[in-house]
C-alpha cells in the first residue's frame, strides 16, 4: 500500500505518541501566550481564532508542523535590542540576539520581529522595502507579513519565523526560540492525505503534470489549506523539483545542491511525485491522462505546468554531439566539463544564453555570442541598456556575431568542430550551447479540447482554469488576464509568476477565487553583477535611464504614452522592489515623475 493514509501505520506508534506530545506541548506554548497576553510580535494577536499562518481548520488529525515546538527556556534566548526611541514608525534594524539576528521592525508604533534572511536567496531583508505590513526582499521581490511571517507574494516556498517583542522600560526586548534564529525560515503547516488508496491506482483527486514552481507551489498550497485527499505531481525529469534558474549561472551545480525539496519532504506531506513521466495525451471527457510509458491515469482536477521547450533551429548538421540545450543540472555540467579551456559557442542572446556565456569566460579558451539582434536584449530592455551590457561581456574576452543566425555545425567523427554562420564566418568550436528563446511544452495537447492560441499557450481565466471543466494551467505555458493591461491576456515566462500562477491554481480548485495581484519580477546574473526587473514591460515606447551607464550603476524607467509600466537596475537597490511595491498598490507612475532626474522619492530610506 502506498498513497495516503487517514490512520497511524502499523508499527508507528512512536510516531502517534510523538504527536500527542507534540499536541502538548503546543498546549502549553499556547498558555504561555495567553498568560503574556501577546501574539509572537508582542501585541493582541487579530488571529487568536486561527490555526497559525491562516491555514484552514479542516486537515487531518495527522498536520504537522513546520518546526519542533519548544517549552523549555533554555531553547530560548531573550535579548535587549535597542531604545524604544532607536526606531522612527517606517524603520527596520537587524539586530543581534548573541545565537543569531533578527529584523526588528517598528510600523504605527508597533515593533515586530522576524527573520532577517529572505529564505530564497538569503538576502538582507532590512535593505528591503516596508510597506503596508510587509517587507519586500530588495533582491528578487518576494514579501512576507510583518505578523506572521508568512510568504504572501514569490519567489520562494518558505515562510520566516517570528519573535515575540515586548517593552520594558524603555527598552526593546526580543525572545526568539534558538533553532527558528538558526534556520531564518519555516514551512507552513501543511495537511495530510486522509483517503486510503493504493499507490498504483490509476486515480489522483489533483493531478499535476510539471514539477516546475507552479506545480509544486500548486501541491503545497492545497496541503497549506487544508485539502486532505490525493495529489499526484508527475515530471519528465529525473530529479526531485530543482532551482532550473540557476543551472545557466552556475554551470557546475549538481541536481542535490539545487534541490528546493527532497524526496522525503513530499512524502511527509503526502505528495506523491512520479520522475520520468511525459505526458503524450489529456482526454478531458474521461478526465484521463497517458502518458509515454502506457500509464493512464484519472484525475478529478487536473493542472497543467510543463513549461517550455527549445525554440526549434534551421540549420545543418543537427547530429553533431556537444551541442546542448540548458535544460537539466546534467547538461550544465557537460557544458562546463567540455568547455574548459576549449572554444564555446553560444547561438542566441536570450538571459540563458548570455548567462552561460557569463559563466564561461572563466574556464573556456574562447566564448564566442552569435545573435539575430543588433545588441543583446534589446526586445527586453531596450537599445541602450543593451549596449551597456554588451559592452561588459567584452571587457570579460567575449566576441560578439550580431545580426547574424547559424547555417552550419561541422563535426569530425561526429564532434563538433565548427560552426558556420550565414554571413559565411566559421567559428572554431569544441562545445555550442543553444540558447535562442523557447516554446510552450503543449504539443501533447493538439486534440485535447483543451483551448489554445496559434503559438500553443494555453488560455486561462482569472483563476487560471482552462476551457475544460476542471483543467487548470500556468507558469510559461499559459495566456493569462493581466489587471494592469485590462485584462488583456499575455504571456509572463518568469520563475516568480510560475509560483503565482501555482497558488492561483490550487485556490481555484478549492473553490477559493484569487485574483493575480503580484507585479511580475524576474533577475539575470552575470560577472558578479545582478539586473533586476519588475512590471510588463512589453511594447514600451521610451526608456529613461537614471545613473551612469557605464558604470553599470542605473535605473531604466520603460514608459508606454506617459506611464512607467517597468523597471530595470544594476546596483541600485532596491529601487526595482520599491516600484513593484508602488505598482502593486495599484498607483501609477508618471513619465514626468522620472524624467526630472530627482527619484530620491523612490530610494528606500527605512532601514538602519
Amino acid at each position: 500500500m502506498g498513497g495516503c493514509f487517514s490512520k497511524p501505520k502499523p508499527g508507528n506508534q512512536r510516531a502517534h505518541l510523538k504527536s500527542i506530545e507534540v499536541k502538548v506541548e503546543l498546549s502549553l506554548l499556547e498558555k504561555e501566550k495567553e498568560m503574556d497576553g501577546l501574539s509572537p510580535n508582542g501585541k493582541a494577536s487579530p488571529f487568536a481564532d486561527c490555526r497559525p499562518n491562516g491555514a484552514l481548520g479542516h486537515g487531518s488529525d495527522d498536520d504537522s508542523t513546520p518546526l519542533p515546538l519548544y517549552h523549555k527556556p533554555r531553547d530560548y534566548v531573550e535579548a535587549s535590542v535597542c531604545h524604544v526611541k532607536d526606531l522612527e514608525n517606517g524603520q527596520m534594524r537587524e539586530v543581534d540576539l548573541g545565537s543569531g539576528r533578527a529584523l526588528l521592525i517598528k510600523e504605527h508604533g508597533e515593533f515586530s520581529a522576524m527573520g532577517h534572511k529572505c529564505p530564497h536567496y538569503g538576502a538582507p531583508l532590512v535593505k528591503g522595502v516596508l510597506s503596508k505590513g510587509h517587507v519586500r526582499c530588495p533582491w528578487h521581490g518576494a514579501c512576507f507579513n510583518i505578523a506572521t511571517g508568512d510568504i504572501e507574494d514569490f519567489p520562494g516556498l518558505d515562510s520566516l519565523p517570528t519573535f515575540q517583542v515586548r517593552v520594558e522600560k524603555d527598552k526593546v526586548i526580543i525572545r526568539a526560540n534558538k533553532q527558528a534564529l538558526q534556520s531564518q525560515k519555516r514551512s507552513k503547516p501543511m495537511a495530510r492525505c486522509s483517503a486510503v488508496i493504493n499507490s498504483s491506482t490509476g486515480f489522483s483527486h489533483v493531478l499535476i503534470i510539471g514539477s516546475g514552481p507552479a506545480g509544486l507551489v500548486c501541491a503545497e498550497t492545497l496541503r497549506q489549506e487544508g485539502f486532505t485527499d490525493r495529489i499526484v505531481m508527475c515530471t519528465m525529469d529525473r530529479h526531485p523539483p530543482y532551482d532550473r534558474p540557476k543551472l545557466s549561472k552556475s554551470l557546475d551545480s549538481t541536481a542535490e545542491q539545487l534541490r528546493l525539496r527532497s524526496m522525503d519532504f513530499l512524502q511527509d506531506h503526502d505528495i506523491e511525485l512520479l520522475t520520468e513521466k511525459e505526458a503524450v495525451a489529456v482526454d478531458v471527457k474521461t478526465r484521463s491522462v497517458t502518458f509515454e510509458d502506457g500509464l493512464r491515469m484519472e484525475y478529478r482536477k487536473l493542472f497543467i505546468a510543463t513549461g517550455s521547450k527549445p525554440k526549434p533551429m534551421n540549420y545543418k548538421g543537427k547530429d553533431v554531439r556537444n551541442v546542448f540545450h540548458v535544460r537539466t543540472p546534467e547538461d550544465a555540467n557537460s557544458i562546463a566539463r567540455l568547455a574548459n579551456n576549449k572554444n564555446a559557442v553560444i547561438v542566441g542572446t536570450s538571459f540563458v544564453g548570455m548567462e552561460v556565456a557569463a559563466a564561461l569566460t572563466d574556464k573556456a579558451h574562447s566564448v564566442s555570442v552569435i545573435g539575430i539582434e543588433s545588441v543583446p536584449f534589446k526586445k527586453a530592455l531596450g537599445e541602450k541598456v543593451g549596449k551597456a551590457i554588451m559592452k561588459l561581456f567584452e571587457a570579460n574576452r567575449v566576441k560578439f556575431y550580431m545580426l547574424n543566425e547559424v547555417s552550419e555545425m561541422i563535426g569530425h567523427h561526429g564532434q563538433l568542430k565548427e560552426v558556420v554562420l550565414k554571413s559565411g564566418k566559421v567559428l572554431r568550436a569544441d562545445v555550442c550551447v543553444i540558447g535562442a528563446g523557447s516554446i510552450p511544452a503543449t504539443g501533447f495537447l493538439k486534440q485535447s479540447g483543451i483551448h489554445m492560441d496559434s503559438k500553443g499557450f494555453i488560455a486561462v481565466n482569472k483563476v487560471m482554469q482552462t476551457n475544460a471543466d476542471g483543467v487548470f494551467a500556468g507558469g510559461d505555458v499559459v495566456i493569462f488576464p493581466f489587471p494592469p493591461r485590462n485584462n488583456k491576456k499575455v504571456n509572463i515566462p518568469h520563475w516568480q509568476m510560475a509560483h503565482v500562477h501555482g497558488r492561483v491554481a490550487a485556490l481555484g480548485m478549492m473553490g477559493r477565487a484569487t485574483e493575480i495581484k503580484t507585479v511580475p519580477y524576474f533577475w539575470s546574473a552575470m560577472f558578479g553583477k545582478t539586473i533586476r526587473y519588475a512590471g510588463y514591460g512589453d511594447g514600451f515606447d521610451d526608456v529613461i535611464i537614471q545613473g551612469d551607464l557605464d558604470e553599470l550603476r542605473f535605473v531604466a524607467f520603460y514608459t508606454r504614452s506617459e506611464e512607467v509600466v517597468a523597471v530595470a537596475s544594476m546596483n541600485y537597490d532596491p529601487i526595482v522592489s520599491r516600484v513593484a511595491e508602488v505598482l502593486g498598490s495599484g498607483k501609477t507612475i508618471k513619465k514626468r515623475d522620472v524624467e526630472t532626474g530627482d527619484i530620491s522619492w523612490l530610494i528606500d530610506k527605512g532601514s538602519q
